[in-house]
């Protein structure tokens, strides 16, 4: 926790996809993303516009061009031409279950790779303290957006991380490809970080 080497971890790479898979990192972060998406926008055609339907001068005999009702489409404040009608648009697709797992662990990989993991014995705090966990953090280098993985127990270094800015929190049993590539560097103590590679940390995942 003071930004010393202390000790070295072996990991098989052959656990975690054996190589670097783009294409399925591309696939799990675009349909992570799309997944979050509310699919509620909605637009108004001509006929739920608000508004008189009256048209706005006589077709002839006044030199302009002909014009009708002030809420159609080629008018500002008009309608929309084709509006999304419908109350709700689902976006939500799917990996099977294996694509997915092996995703988040070939995420884990490429940071592996990059040097971009911090792995630290423990993350231990008598209590609560921003300060404490922003030292530590500035200690090993992490400069940049950080996702902080840790298990359920870990209470104190919990609170002690979520009010920092550019940090997430995470429970390593949900750590996945989405949030593992839209940070920069992964925090995380050393059991587990063991318990997410031998799968014990995923023993409870929903089905």
């Amino acid at each position: 926790m003071q930004g010393k080497k202390v000790d070295t971890l072996r990991i098989d790479e052959s656990v975690l996809g054996g190589e670097i898979r783009h294409a399925l990192l591309k696939q799990a972060y675009v349909i992570t993303h799309g997944n979050q998406r509310q699919g509620s926008a909605r637009t108004k055609s001509r006929g739920s516009v608000e508004g008189s339907t009256r048209k706005l001068y006589k077709q002839k005999g006044t030199g302009n061009s002909r014009v009708g009702a002030s809420r159609v489409n080629s008018r500002k404040g008009g309608g929309v031409t084709f509006a999304k009608t419908r109350t709700r648009e689902d976006f939500r697709t799917q990996l099977t279950r294996k694509m997915r797992r092996l995703a988040n662990r070939n995420a884990l990989l490429a940071k592996l790779v990059d040097g971009e993991v911090k792995c630290f014995r423990e993350l231990a705090f008598d209590k609560p303290q921003t300060r404490a966990f922003a030292s530590v953090l500035q200690a090993c280098g992490v400069d940049r957006s950080c996702l902080v993985a840790l298990c359920g127990k870990n209470e104190n270094a919990r609170l002690s991380a979520r009010n920092l800015a550019n940090v997430t929190v995470t429970r390593i049993e949900q750590l996945n490809a989405f949030d593992l590539l839209n940070h920069r560097f992964v925090v995380v103590d050393q059991a587990s970080l063991k318990a997410f590679i031998d799968g014990t940390a995923l023993a409870k995942e929903a089905a």
